[in-house]
This record gives C-alpha cells, structure tokens and sequence, in this order.
C-alpha cells in the first residue's frame, strides 16, 4: 500500500500497475522466447519503441521526487511559520510604541489647546468688560478661564508624571505584547515563544517643559477684578453723560420723530415757528448719539440773528415802540454772548462757556443790558431823563443828551411818554422766558442740561483714564502669562523609537504520517528561530483621520456635551485640539472670532474695549507657535539590521540571540525572563490592570481618564513581575 497519498489518487495508480502486468505477460506469450526468456535492454525495447516496464520505472521515479518535495515543502513551511510568528511579535511591539505616540501626542494637545482655551475665553472675558450693552457675564467669563488654566496646570502635572512611568515601562510592554502575540500562533503540534526588544532601551524624551509649566493666574485675577470694577464704575458715568446729553438734545430738537414734535417743545420747533428758519438753517436731529450740543448753540445763534434782522413793533403806539427797542437789545445781546460761547472736548476734559441770557429785572441788572451805557438822553424842565430812543416825543421836546445806562437813571423818575427803565427792560424778556411759547424758555432748558452733561462727561472722562490704565495692566498680565504657552514644548522620544526586534522560536516535531511512505523517510525538524523588526511609518493626516479628531470625537461622546459655567467653552477647546497640526493659526483665528463677536460698541467702553481685544490679539499672534505633526503611526515590517544598527541602538552588539532564546523552554510566557534571556533589562512599574496616564479636565467640571490597559498587554499571559 503507498501511504500518504489521496485515496483517489491511490486506487489509480493500484489500476495502472495491475494492467501494466497484463500487458507484459500477454506480450510475453506472443513474443518468441517470452518474456522470461529476455534479459538487459531487451527488456524496455519492444518492435523498436519503449516497453510499458519503461513507463513503470518513470512513474516510480515521479512518486519518489513527489513524496520528497512534499516533505521539504513541509520542513520550509514549518520554518516559515516560525517567521510568521516573528513578523507577528515585532508588529504587536511597535504597536505599544504606536500607541504611547498617540498618548503621548494627545496629552500635549491637550495640555497646549487647554491653555490656549483658557486664554481665549480670558481675553474674551476681559474685552466684553467693556463692551457697552454686552449681554456676557464678562467677570464669570474671566473666572472660567482662570479656572481652566488652573487645571491645566494640574493636568500638566500629573499628565508628566504620567508619561514618565509609562516610558519606564515601555521596554516591558512591548516585550510582554510580542510575547503574547508569537504564543497565539501556537496550535496542537508545535509551540511558539519569543518577545521583542524595544531599540533603544532608554528614553530620551524631556518632560522638563510639563513639569515646571505651571502658569500664574495671580496677576490676571488682580488686573480682571480691578478692570471690571473700574469698567461698571465708567458704565455708570457714562450711562448719565448719555443721559444729560439725552435731556439736552431734547430741549434742543424735542424728540426723534420730528412730524411728532408738538408745537412750543423744543427749540428746534419755536425756531422754525417765530424765526421762520428754512430746514437748513434749523436742521432736526433724530437721536442724542449722532447729536452735539455745539448743534444747540449754532441754532440759538441763527434764531437771535434772523429776529433781530425781522424785529418790528407788536403795535402803535411808543408803549410799543420802547418794548421792540428793549427786545432789540435784548437779541443783540443774546447774539454777542452766543459768539463767545463754546463747547470744547478733547478727549481729555470738557470745557464749556455758556451764554447768560436774563429773564427778570433783577437777572438784567447782571448784564450789560443794565450797565452799559447805549439809552439816550434829554433835558425837560432843568431834567434829564432815560428814553428807549430818539423817538421818543419827550426826547424830541427836551435838549438832546448823551447816552447813558440803565443803571445810572435806576430809581430815578421814568419819562412820562415811554416810561422806559429797567423793569421796562425786563419785561419784555419774561414771557419767552417763563412760557413754552418762547425760544428762551427752551434754551435755559438745554442749558441747565448741558452743564449737567459737562459736569457728567468729565468724571467720564476721568474714570475712562482710569480704566485704561487698568486695561493696560489686564493687558499686561495678559501677555506674560500667555507667553508660559510658548516656551519649551516637551520633547517625545521614547524607547523603542527607532523600532523594535522580534525573535521567536519553535521545538523539534516530525513530518506528520500522512506525508511518510515508501519513498521517502519521516523529516525531523530541530528547534527554529526567526529574527524580525518594525518601525514606525506615518499615515497621512486628513481632517477626519488624525491623532486628535478621533480623540475627540470620543471626548464629547464621553463628556455628555459638558459646558460649564460658560456655554460654548468645550467647542472652544475643542476646535482648538483638534486644530492642533496649525495650532497657531487655529488659535489667532478663533480669538479674532470670539472678539469680534461681542460687538463693537461706541463711548469710552467701546474704545478701550477695541484697543483691549488688538492688545489680546496679538498676544496670541506672538506666540509663534509651531505646527504640529498629527499623523496616524502605523507598525510596518523591515529589515532587522535597520533597527539593531541604528544610531543610538543600545542592542547593536547583540550576538547568538537564538542560541540564547533556544535555551529557553518552550511555553515560557514571562516577558522579563525572555528579555533577561537576551541580556535585555526591564522592569514591570505599573501595577493594577488599567493605569491612569491623566486626567483630561472638562471645562465645566469633572475629568475623562486618559487609560492604558496594561491587562490587554500583559494581564492575559499570567506572568510577569
């Protein structure tokens, strides 16, 4: 019987053989002599062409090659799978490298981008303090981003210490996760052992950036506290100056619809009713911001001119005659005291000169109307008297004098025609100055207003100095703080950067019995060993297919849509993290948005709050942050000498690794004692089955556990130490 091969192949090679037979014996008898009777090459010679014994020889020759490729076919497949099981360990440890990378990358985004988002939702905070109308708790703003950067700094912290026990552990883990990987390809007939060795063993990353990073938040907490209180002291200051400007402005154009403004309201209307002014010339303001009291002035100074031009006498008579005179005077006056009035602001203080214009006898005996000598006078019976003018009959009967003053005929007789005098004088001004009907009564509203308006805008203007110099020193603080965020960064050099080498090995076995027969011999195979390596190659980064999109993707999973105090802040952070390869321009982008989006403003708030969001946006632009690279890192295979030979290999004089891994008996799943076997020292520091690399903080509270499964490396094996 031939073993080892297929029954169908068996039965036909068992029906060949037996017509082969045949064949020769019928041959035999028809042949001369027969077939026993033929010897030597007769035997495979028949009628000049080969005898059917020839095809037999071949067959058995065919078998034989047959059964002896199977069986080293066999041998190389088996020391083949010994390969497999390298290549499996040697990718299974630069997986652990991969992995520590990720981590390692994400805890730095996050430790940058936590501080940028701190900073962001800081200057945004300082900025809607002064913002006019802003809708924003400014100060719960602040002190959000204040807390964000204290627990940056705790995430720093712990994230250091973190990093560093793992790189500690690194070494072991990778041996321990080949380990586990080169014992699954175990099966029922041959056993696998073997780890791998991360190149170099030591570390070289340097978390000195992490560990003294830690930034101070006192001297914003100070500046912020000081800003916001001298910004609602400017608020309240600024919110009378509008309010008395408002009040002035009213009693200037009466309201912001002028089809509205009913009759005797403002000066603007009586304007237009008793001087007749064109619009113009009398021009309605429709709201106190794009108003200015100067406008208020101009229009006086128009009125008095245009009635002094058109003053006529209300009736016959000298009675008459003397009133229109006393009001002409009156308008000059009002004129030549408008002409010295102003109103000067400079940003720096108010000044204003407002004219007087009197409305009793008593007011006009403070004026020049009172004083000045402008009033002729005649002699009537050995006695001078006053006259409004040379009109007057008695003047024109008496001897013609000169002119004299009010006040030096005060108390005096009057004359018996015009009887003009001081309360002459000042009747004439009464009505329009005690009655909506009259110009005057609306002025000396817009007057008692604008004094109000001056004395307001001033202390503005006081407080405005102030809070600039507190929006300075916020700015201040601002900027040295923020630049903690561009100091050194950490740097990440792990063991196992430049790679790592697998090794594993298999025990003796022999060919299985299917495969022995009468042509061939059993094959025994010896232990085998196969060296292999894998570096690291990048993956090209995508928006969606990063380091830190899917982790972040997986954050706001976890964080259940967490905002905090302050709405908005996770989408801060997180456009910010994952915006972390142009970290700078994400950064410099989003301040200029969050800024812009408070609004502008107009006033003093709105100035300072202009200058105060250019001096934070450009403390963000001097960062000068570098991008960052956030490729995927995948295990790829390569030539082991690539890794064992690289510089700074620390395993470059590794010799008989095989010899020494062989010595080792199978089954072994201890990582340490494998490495050990290699003159390869590790040490296991992390206990328990996960370890805590950090906490990721979320900003409205609470943490995400960034996690490192150790039992997924090492907790299946059972070994260990």
């Amino acid at each position: 019987m031939i073993r080892g091969l297929p029954r169908g192949i068996r039965r036909r090679l068992l029906r060949m053989m037996r017509g082969l037979v045949c064949r020769c014996r019928s041959n035999a008898r028809r042949k001369r002599g027969g077939f026993m009777g033929r010897s030597g090459i007769d035997l495979f010679i028949e009628d000049g062409a080969y005898t059917t014994l020839s095809s037999a020889v071949v067959i058995l020759v065919v078998l034989t090659l047959l059964f002896s490729s199977t069986a080293a076919i066999w041998s190389m497949s088996r020391a083949g799978d010994t390969q497999v099981a390298a290549d499996s360990g040697a990718l299974a440890g630069a997986n652990v490298i991969s992995s520590y990378h990720t981590a390692a990358t994400v805890v730095d985004a996050s430790i940058l981008s936590l501080g940028l988002a701190g900073f962001a939702t800081i200057g945004t905070g300082l900025v809607a303090m002064l913002v006019p109308g802003g809708k924003i708790a400014a100060s719960d703003m602040v002190d959000t981003g204040i807390e964000i950067i204290k627990t940056r700094n705790r995430f720093a912290k712990s994230a250091s210490e973190g990093l560093q026990k793992v790189e500690t552990a690194l070494p072991y883990l990778v041996a321990a996760r080949a380990t586990q990987a080169v014992s699954a390809q175990d099966t029922d007939n041959v056993t696998y052992t073997g780890t791998a060795l991360a190149v170099p063993r030591t570390s070289e990353s340097d978390f000195v950036a992490l560990e003294g990073s830690e930034i101070s938040t006192d001297a914003i907490e100070s500046t912020s506290k000081d800003l916001d209180y001298a910004a609602k002291e400017l608020k309240k200051a600024s919110e009378k100056t509008s309010k008395a400007k408002e009040r002035a402005w009213l009693a200037d154009c009466g309201g912001s619809d002028r089809g509205a403004v009913g009759s005797c309201s403002c000066m603007w209307e009586r304007a237009r009713s008793l001087a007749k002014l064109s619009g113009e010339q009398n021009r309605h303001y429709t709201s106190s911001i794009d108003w200015e009291p100067q406008i208020a002035l101009n229009r006086a100074k128009t009125y008095y001119r245009r009635r002094l031009a058109n003053e006529r006498p209300l009736g016959g008579g000298v009675e008459m005659e003397a009133e229109s005179v006393a009001r002409k005077a009156f308008y000059a006056y009002a004129i030549e005291e408008l002409d010295h009035s102003y109103i000067k602001d400079d940003g720096e203080k108010i000044l204003s000169q407002i004219p007087f214009l009197p409305r009793t006898p008593d007011e006009v005996k403070g004026t020049q109307l009172y004083t000045d000598a402008m009033w002729p006078t005649s002699d009537i019976g050995g006695k001078t008297y006053l006259h409004y003018g040379t009109g007057c009959p008695n003047y024109k009967n008496g001897s013609p004098g000169g002119l004299a003053s009010v006040v030096d005929y005060d108390g005096h007789d009057v004359c018996e025609e015009c009887q003009f005098d001081v309360v002459d004088l000042g009747r004439a001004l009464m009505p329009p100055s005690f009655i909506e009907n009259g110009f005057e009564y609306h002025f000396d509203e817009f007057k008692r207003a604008l004094e109000e308006y001056v004395e307001c805008r001033n202390k503005e203007l006081e407080l405005m100095r102030q809070t600039e110099d507190e929006a300075d020193r916020a700015g201040n603080a601002f900027d040295q703080a923020i630049k903690a965020l561009s100091g050194e960064r950490p740097r990440i050099a792990p063991p196992g950067r430049n790679g790592v080498v697998a090794f594993a090995v298999s025990g003796d076995m022999t060919s299985p019995g299917k495969l022995n027969s009468s042509f061939n011999k059993p094959v025994t195979l010896g232990s085998r060993g196969a060296i292999s390596a894998a570096v690291l190659a990048p993956d090209n980064a995508t928006a969606q297919n990063n380091v830190l999109s899917r982790f972040f993707s997986t954050l706001e999973e976890r964080s259940g849509g967490v905002a905090g105090v302050l709405d908005g802040v996770m989408d801060v952070w997180g456009r910010l993290l994952v915006g972390y390869g142009d970290i700078q321009g994400s950064a410099d982008e989003l301040m200029d948005e969050m800024i812009k989006d408070l609004g502008g403003g107009s006033g003093a708030l709105g100035s300072i709050a202009s200058w105060l969001g250019d001096t934070v946006s450009a403390s963000v632009a001097a960062l000068g942050l570098e991008p960052c690279d956030l490729r995927l890192r995948k295990p790829v295979l390569t030539d082991s000498a690539n890794v064992i030979k690289s510089p700074g290999s620390d395993i470059a004089g590794l010799s008989q690794a095989q010899d020494k891994l062989r010595s080792i008996p199978l089954g072994v799943t201890d990582p340490k004692a494998l490495c050990e076997a290699l003159e390869y020292q590790v040490e296991r520091t992390i206990s328990g089955t996960v370890f805590t690399l950090a906490e990721i903080p979320l900003p409205g509270g609470g943490s995400i556990p960034l996690t490192v499964d150790v039992a997924t490396l090492v907790g299946a094996l059972g070994g260990g130490s």
